[in-house]
């Protein structure tokens, strides 16, 4: 692997982890009146740091993609991709859920989700992590890199089986790992399909911002449909397409 493939995953692994003490900086500097607040911050800083370094980093990686993947599909055909990837990623992720509900038993919602979804309701600006830096540094780091480094060296089944499975963990959500990781395949295929990093991405963020949307500026017509439907079977699956996951 690359070089500076493993300052990009130094720098997410560092991101992530900053928050241990970055949060107890904020605090001791009074920033922030609440530990959601002082999160959403860090959230913001570390986020939006990362992807300017990762970004840095990844300056002159083109030609490398095309060495692994190919000639690229053609403008057109990648923007038919990416937006009908959307709805891929909306069919795989109803498709697994529904799995997860009715065979292994697994409530419908998302801790996850729903923490996100709080703390964007205190800070708003985390939308711009949420729904953008967040999904361009996972495509960076799960699609382009981790599944490009194994396809190189085996066949998209087991690149995307691999890429997704660490996708999936990295949610900290065991019980949904089959819906994280059907997002993960999901957006690998869009990947070799197209052989642009672009396309998943735009996917990604476009599914990452309709959640975000209809959990916040929807939120109390998700909360009237839901004690509608309260006791019904259909309960579940008004969670399940409404509801969402911040992938």
């Amino acid at each position: 692997m690359r070089a500076r493939y493993w300052f990009i995953l130094l720098t997410y692994v560092l991101m992530q982890l900053s928050g241990i003490v970055g949060i107890g900086i904020l605090d001791r500097l009074h920033i922030g009146e609440t530990m959601t607040e002082r999160f959403a911050y860090w959230t913001i800083f570390s986020f939006t740091l990362a992807f300017i370094i990762i970004l840095f980093l990844l300056r002159n990686d083109r030609k490398d993609e095309r060495t692994l993947l190919g000639e690229p599909s053609s403008a057109a055909a990648s923007i038919g991709w990416a937006i009908g990837g959307v709805f891929l990623a909306i069919f795989a992720q109803t498709f697994a859920a529904n799995i997860e509900i009715n065979v292994f038993g697994v409530e419908a919602g998302s801790e996850n989700t729903e923490m996100i979804v709080n703390v964007i309701k205190v800070t708003p600006l985390v939308i711009i992590v949420t729904s953008i830096f967040g999904p361009i540094l996972e495509e960076i780091i799960f699609r382009k890199i981790l599944f490009g480094v194994i396809y190189s060296k085996t066949n998209f089944i087991i690149a995307a089986l691999i890429s997704s499975l660490f996708f999936a963990l990295l949610h900290g959500e065991p019980q949904h790992l089959l819906l994280y990781a059907s997002m993960g395949f999901t957006f690998a295929f869009l990947y070799v399909k197209t052989k642009r990093i672009i396309v998943p991405i735009f996917a990604h963020v476009a599914m990452n911002t309709m959640v975000v949307i209809i959990q916040t500026v929807f939120a109390d017509d998700i909360e009237k449909m839901m004690n509608r439907y309260e006791g019904m079977q259909l309960e579940q699956q008004v969670q399940v397409i409404i509801g969402g996951f911040l992938t």
